[in-house]
């Protein structure tokens, strides 16, 4: 993460806002049937291992790559577009 990043991040928690943009995210993947895609993720993930050796740390690992991939560019854009004027709004206040 950049100094600016940092300091990008940091406003958005102080403000509160960084919550409402998780939550924003949160709705915008469910929408999309992201959330469906990664479940079906994790079902084939446990089948193709023994399934009585598998921990929930070991499944992140193998489910996180390819969830991050499948989300929408759509979502993304969108996601960064408001993150960006919220911020250069806040930046002229």
């Amino acid at each position: 993460m950049t100094v600016n990043n940092t300091i990008a991040h940091q406003r958005l928690i102080l403000s509160g806002d960084r919550e409402r943009f998780k939550e924003l995210l949160r709705r915008r993947l469910t929408e999309c049937g992201w959330k469906d895609q990664v479940r079906l993720l994790c079902r084939d993930v446990v089948k193709e291992s023994d399934s009585s050796n598998i921990t929930f740390d070991m499944l992140v690992t193998r489910v996180t790559p390819r969830a991050r991939a499948i989300v929408p560019d759509t979502v993304k854009k969108e996601l960064l577009q408001k993150i960006k004027t919220h911020l250069l709004t806040q930046k002229d206040q």
